[in-house]
């Protein structure tokens, strides 16, 4: 029953209002998930690092940043973060690769985190409605070129903000996902993955998209290549996007039970679950179509790319 959305400018405007749609998207499917919404925001370009760090619940606030900061300059990375919500926001300047300062800020703060890092993206969601995650971000004057979304309904797992989506791929900058249904063979690639040594931070199956993608893309696989091997890799019926720093995409199973409604015109590209979700944030001047199952298809911000299965 959850809600997915996704949003995507094609004219690369920097400043398009992306918040603004995705949290009116997500209140119109707040229906399909009271338990937690988020939202994975592509801004403009920076030079630095962006990252969102959880805290482990019983860090007090007064010294949670200067630990994770003095571990950062540990590493030669020099920035600077602040409180935000439920996270610490660091934006620093780092010499050596994402995976490394990942695993060492993690095993130095025990209990911590990272929920997005890359060079656009930032991550945020809580438990709760659509507009108590505007209340606390204020999502809606968040500018960039892309996003995507999520409203859950827990079935399996906890309801906390660990378990909350989207999520990001962990070890591979600027790339997040969300996903509504259920991937059945879940366990099993669980499995898989640990015993490779991948580390997996909840037992919501959607977590194993963004580990599945990494997985793929170590191998070689370009990010539409491994979208596309996932439709045959994972069972279940489910209907996932996928963004990244120029990229969105939809994955819709080969059974085809979980709802996608696609609009597309010179301006945009607009996702969501249910058709409602895109006509309350962008009014009725556009055809929405449902895709058939089994198939996946890519926008870039710039120009769409024919990929599709």
């Amino acid at each position: 029953m959850c809600g997915i959305v996704g949003y995507l400018d094609k004219r690369a405007r920097q400043d398009s209002p992306v918040g603004k749609v995705v949290l009116c998207m997500l209140d119109a499917l707040s229906c399909r998930g009271p338990d937690s919404a988020g939202v994975a925001i592509f801004c403009e370009p920076r030079a630095n690092w962006i990252l969102q760090l959880k805290l482990p619940e019983h860090a007090r606030e007064d010294e949670a940043p200067h630990i994770a900061l003095e571990i950062l300059r540990d590493q030669g990375a020099q920035g600077q973060g602040r409180l935000v919500g439920a996270y610490l926001h660091l934006e620093f300047e780092a010499p050596s690769g994402t995976p490394e300062l990942e695993r060492i800020l993690v095993e130095r703060l025990p209990g911590s985190e990272i929920v997005s890092l890359g060079h656009q993206l930032e991550i945020v969601k809580q438990v709760g409605s659509p507009a108590q995650l505007e209340a606390t971000y204020h999502v809606s004057i968040t500018v960039g070129t892309h996003a995507i979304g999520h409203t859950r309904l827990s079935t399996e797992s906890r309801v906390d903000l660990s378990h909350s989506q989207p999520f990001w791929a962990h070890g591979v900058p600027d790339l997040a996902t969300v996903h509504n249904g259920h991937i059945t063979n879940y366990h099993k690639l669980r499995r898989q993955y640990e015993q490779r040594g991948y580390r997996l931070y909840t037992e919501n199956d959607s977590e194993i998209i963004g580990v599945y993608l990494r997985d793929q893309l170590a191998a070689g696989l370009s990010i539409p290549d491994a979208l596309r091997s996932s439709l045959d890799d994972f069972d279940g019926s489910f209907s996932y996007l996928a963004a990244w720093s120029d990229g969105l995409a939809f994955v819709k199973d080969r059974f085809g039970y979980k709802p996608l409604i696609v609009a597309e015109t010179d301006e945009f590209v607009a996702i969501a679950t249910e058709e409602i979700a895109l006509r309350r944030s962008l009014g009725s001047d556009f055809v929405a179509k449902e895709p058939a199952p089994g198939t996946m298809k890519v926008w870039t911000v710039t120009a769409v790319q024919p990929a599709s299965a």
